[in-house]
């Protein structure tokens, strides 16, 4: 009965979620349909003109803008760029405008968005949803840009910065699926779909006979492929969700003991020119401490392994009461040899406790581990299946 029903709830889920998208644009490739379809109703209507191809850059135009976002074109992404303009209002609503009417949102393709057939590990990493961006910031087509902070390389280009953190969503990740109620309820042979290295690892380490095939995307995408029984399961970030609304069609949300969530999953982070004061000024003013100090502590954990979306690394920190926790994890990508490290102590120690809990891992499992891993994603053809090299 506990499975009927929860078939039931999440293909009812799923269905709610695709009847949806029916009616709203969604963006593909480098054709940027009208963004404001995912804008909160308070948006304003008819704000969307297209760019040439050449610029790769579709503004919203807004009444005499102040300041200019550049954002990627996802559902996602638009909903994150829509919160921070919220937020910019709320902040200055004499010199922003009260719905944010001065702050112009400017559309920007990336080649993560366009590749969409091959694993991030194949093609470049995190990098390949950022660099766009950075460019449109260095050469003053935008103000700052708008960034899901797990996409974030550990370096950025010299001339920017990581200003601000909004205050973050959950962290954690959701399985989905409208057959099965958990990872290790799936019986051997299931198909269930994830490009990223790190989700395939742990799935593997729990249930060693399912396959692992890349499964890229936006959220609605992959949900339609579910839902279409192209695989029978998949894992998306809860924070993605919750901030489209699309929570229905979650089976089970895992903890971190059962999956450790990526570097910065939940976190949104704004990037600016480092001499730029007037948008400084504007964009300090957003930034939530506690999330800005555990995300950097889990990149200095990151920075530390030299790992990117080509390595199966997770890490999380949580600070409480002054006190800061931090779990770290690699592991090979067939989930068969995983390495954790934990630190605790005071937060003011934040970067110091990522680093050292990287160099605990670095010690524990030796360089040739960390080769080998190299070797691997760059040898690895997809995510198709169980991994093995070609």
């Amino acid at each position: 009965i506990s499975r009927r029903h929860n078939e039931d709830k999440t293909r009812l889920g799923l269905q709610k979620m695709l009847s949806k998208l029916c009616g709203a644009a969604v963006v593909v490739a480098a054709v940027v349909s009208p963004a404001d379809a995912f804008a909160p109703s308070s948006a304003l209507p008819g704000s969307v003109a297209r760019a040439g191809a050449r610029s790769g850059i579709s503004p919203m135009m807004a009444a005499e803008a102040k300041i200019r976002l550049g954002t990627r074109g996802s559902p996602l992404a638009l909903a994150q760029a829509y919160e921070t303009r919220r937020r910019l209002a709320e902040a200055f609503p004499d010199e922003l405008g009260k719905e944010g009417e001065h702050v112009q949102i400017n559309i920007i393709n990336t080649s993560g968005d366009m590749k969409l057939d091959k694993a991030l590990s194949e093609i470049g990493g995190k990098g390949l949803f950022t660099k766009e961006l950075d460019v449109a910031l260095l050469t003053n087509e935008v103000d700052f840009c708008v960034h899901s902070m797990k996409d974030v390389p550990t370096f950025l280009p010299d001339g920017t910065h990581l200003e601000t953190m909004l205050p973050r969503e959950d962290t954690r990740d959701a399985f989905i699926s409208p057959k099965y109620d958990s990872i290790a309820a799936l019986p051997e042979g299931s198909v269930i779909g994830s490009a990223s290295l790190r989700r395939q690892a742990q799935i593997l380490a729990v249930n060693p006979g399912i396959k692992c095939v890349n499964f890229r995307g936006n959220v609605q995408t992959r949900l339609r492929k579910l839902d279409d029984e192209v695989v029978d399961a998949t894992l998306l970030a809860l924070a993605g969700l919750k901030r489209m609304s699309m929570t229905d069609c979650i089976t089970k949300t895992l903890d971190w003991d059962e999956m450790l969530p990526a570097v910065a999953q939940g976190a949104i982070g704004i990037q600016v020119r480092s001499d730029d004061e007037k948008t400084i000024k504007y964009i300090k003013a957003l930034n939530h401490d506690e999330t800005k100090t555990d995300v950097s502590c889990e990149r200095s954990f990151l920075a530390t392994l030299d790992g990117s979306c080509k390595t199966p690394i997770a890490a999380q920190a949580r600070t409480k009461d002054g006190i800061m926790t931090l779990k770290g994890l690699v592991c090979s990508p067939d989930g068969t040899k995983m390495f954790r490290a934990e630190r605790e102590g005071p937060v003011a120690d934040f970067m110091a406790m990522g680093k050292d809990a990287g160099e605990e891992i670095r010690k524990e499992a030796g360089e040739q581990f960390f080769v080998d891993l190299q070797a691997y994603v760059q040898d690895i053809q997809a995510a198709n299946t169980k991994p093995v090299k070609a």
